[in-house]
């Protein structure tokens, strides 16, 4: 019983993890605006417009982008925001 204990705790650590993002000025979480993200995190080695989302009809709607930081300890960060709020956050270990 311990040993699952321990794991779904490591678990839920990994999986929180990916729910924010720590920088230098602060915590940038789901829900913060690209605004609040720049001022925690300064400026991102790129940034890119995806896409957008649709509504029901087709049409389109709210702008998706993707803006990247890193590399940090040998770490890529993805972000991406919908309508300027940032939705996910990924990351990968660079080349």
């Amino acid at each position: 019983m311990r040993r699952i204990g321990l794991f779904t705790t490591l678990l839920l650590s990994v999986t929180c993890a990916q729910a924010s993002l720590r920088c230098e000025h602060g915590i940038a979480d789901k829900g913060d605006r690209t605004s609040e993200v720049q001022a925690k995190c300064g400026e991102a080695a790129s940034r890119s417009l995806v896409g957008y989302t649709q509504n029901a009809d087709g049409n389109q709607e709210l702008p998706i982008e993707e803006w990247v930081y890193g590399p940090r300890n040998g770490m890529y960060y993805y972000l991406t925001f919908q309508g300027g709020r940032l939705q996910r956050i990924d990351s990968q270990r660079g080349n």
